[in-house]
């Protein structure tokens, strides 16, 4: 259905399991998709409180769901070229922007190809990969939050670091970005391109395999994987979820796990690095839910807000 005052597509009671990349999650109340961002500032002057997500590429959401409202940015694809510059909409899939890039012969992108998620998640977390980083051609970003509303921040000013950014901090939301790419010739960009393909099927699951790629963040000066195969985790299992057997900081849903089952390997993980080297590591996935509670005790001890 779409709001009839303001043409909206809203979809009520929804469930998002086919949307997410673990392939797990209920039915959320409310669920609106903007298609601009002046559809986007239209639903949170009317739904101040709602939280945002992008492509639920590392968010996990409770099979029992959710009992509030959300937005969801994926139709927010609008991208603009004008030289070197390229000015992108946060819903645009992260993968489908290195190919319009590579298209245009902009190089900066090539890295993307084989990341899944949206432009906005990626400048959220800062995404990185093979020695490429989101923020490195990074002009400015136009954002919203509940205090200011709509702004622009310079790159200098988004407090980029490793997996994080100013808005997870300050509770930004990225709408659109600004780029400055390099012109290289297409053949160059896509041979870069096809090696970061290459390098993702040997090093990490396949997007078929229900995933929400790493789990924990690298501590500084380690690895999450390194810490969690030496801690014995290859072998652990939960209910239909199970850690990945060519990578210790994946959790695969290979037989319809439930977000219950992938916090519980994810608290065996964790336990297991902390007794083995007093390490606590950081999740890097997001939860949405709250009807369950042994999941917002999980939530808690793993510190996932």
């Amino acid at each position: 259905m779409r709001l009839a005052k303001l043409d909206i597509e809203v979809k009520e009671n929804f469930v998002v399991d086919k949307l997410t990349s673990f392939k797990i999650g209920g039915a959320i109340k409310k669920v609106y998709f903007p298609h601009s961002v002046s559809e986007f500032l239209d639903i949170v002057e009317r739904e101040p409180e709602a939280e945002v997500f992008g492509n639920f590429s590392n968010t996990l959401v409770s099979s029992e769901g959710y009992d509030g409202t959300i937005i969801v940015t994926t139709k927010m694809t609008e991208v603009k070229i004008d030289g070197t510059k390229l000015i992108a909409e946060c819903g645009i899939k992260s993968q489908k922007l290195s190919k319009i890039a590579c298209e245009n012969t902009l190089s900066g992108f090539e890295f993307m190809i084989g990341v899944p998620g949206t432009l906005g998640g990626m400048i959220f977390m800062n995404a990185s990969a093979r020695g490429q980083c989101v923020s490195d051609k990074l002009v400015k970003v136009t954002c919203w939050s509940r205090e200011k509303g709509l702004f622009d921040l310079g790159k200098d000013e988004m407090g980029f670091e490793y997996r994080t950014s100013r808005c997870q901090k300050d509770s930004i939301i990225i709408l659109a970005a600004e780029f400055e790419l390099d012109k290289k010739p297409v053949e160059e960009i896509q041979e870069v391109m096809d090696a970061n393909v290459d390098f993702r099927k040997n090093h990490q699951p396949s997007l078929a395999l229900p995933n929400c790629g790493s789990v924990f963040r690298n501590p500084e000066g380690n690895s999450a994987g390194r810490l969690l195969e030496q801690a014995g985790a290859k072998a652990f299992s939960v209910g239909g979820v199970n850690v990945w057997e060519n990578h210790a900081n994946f959790i695969i849903n290979s037989r319809g796990g439930s977000s219950e089952d992938v916090l519980e390997i994810m608290c065996k993980m964790y336990s297991a690095v902390k007794d083995k080297f007093g390490i606590e590591l950081r999740p890097e996935v997001r939860f949405l839910g709250g009807k369950n509670l042994r999941e917002v005790e999980l939530c808690k001890t793993l510190n996932i807000k």
